[in-house]
């Protein structure tokens, strides 16, 4: 798959995560960053990358049943967002949309093409000719922020412990603490009201806590 543009991005070394982005908002910095990387600052579309990814990569995994992934694998869909993102990042308006709304739109479509794909060929075999999304021409350091947010040791445990909440929680977190959406949204979607969605959000973050995961995994207030 050709990749206009994305190939000559050059990832900086991998650094600590900032501040978190978060619900009803996303960070002043982020947006910041967001701005620069607009002004044709590769280093900081850089920055961008490594502070999403692991939000990206959890979300994708809560999404993926484990038999779908010879075809599907998150880190593949961290990686085909990424793509997406910098070949439509002049579509992007930081004055407008922050910048983790905007990329989780951007996943969305991706894995609603591949479910679809799914559907189509059904679930197939293991193999390498099998993968959905064939990503050729990725820099080496893009591919390996995504190898190590899946190594992560903390984003493994949380997700195990996720998967252990009933189903209202589970929507909690990956609204308000992945996707980053405003309690008001949640609170449409989830048809509950919007001051108990951030009370119940704000206990889930407290637990989320304990699991030493990257800062930027999880939407700040």
């Amino acid at each position: 798959m050709h990749r206009s543009g994305a190939s000559t991005i050059l990832f900086g070394a991998l650094r600590p995560d900032d501040d978190a982005p978060g619900p009803d908002s996303d960070s002043s910095d982020t947006q910041r960053v967001a701005r620069a990387a607009k002004d044709g600052d590769a280093q900081k579309f850089a920055l961008l990358y490594e502070r999403i990814a692991p939000a990206l990569f959890t979300w994708a995994s809560l999404r993926i049943r484990p038999a779908m992934r010879t075809a599907l694998d998150p880190q593949d869909v961290v990686q085909e967002v990424w793509c997406r993102a910098w070949n439509g990042f002049q579509r992007f308006d930081p004055d407008e949309t922050p910048f983790r709304l905007w990329v989780f739109r951007i996943a969305k479509n991706v894995l609603l093409e591949g479910f679809r794909k799914l559907q189509r060929s059904g679930e197939p075999a293991a193999g390498p000719s099998t993968r959905l999304f064939m990503l050729q021409n990725l820099p080496d350091s893009a591919t390996a922020v995504s190898r190590k947010v899946a190594r992560h040791e903390g984003i493994q445990v949380l997700l195990e412990w996720v998967e252990t909440l009933a189903e209202e929680e589970k929507q909690l977190f990956v609204h308000c603490g992945l996707e980053g959406l405003s309690y008001a949204e949640v609170a449409e979607r989830m048809q509950l009201p919007r001051d108990t969605i951030a009370k119940r959000w704000q206990v889930l973050r407290a637990r989320v806590a304990q699991f030493g995961v990257p800062n930027d995994l999880i939407a700040g207030d």
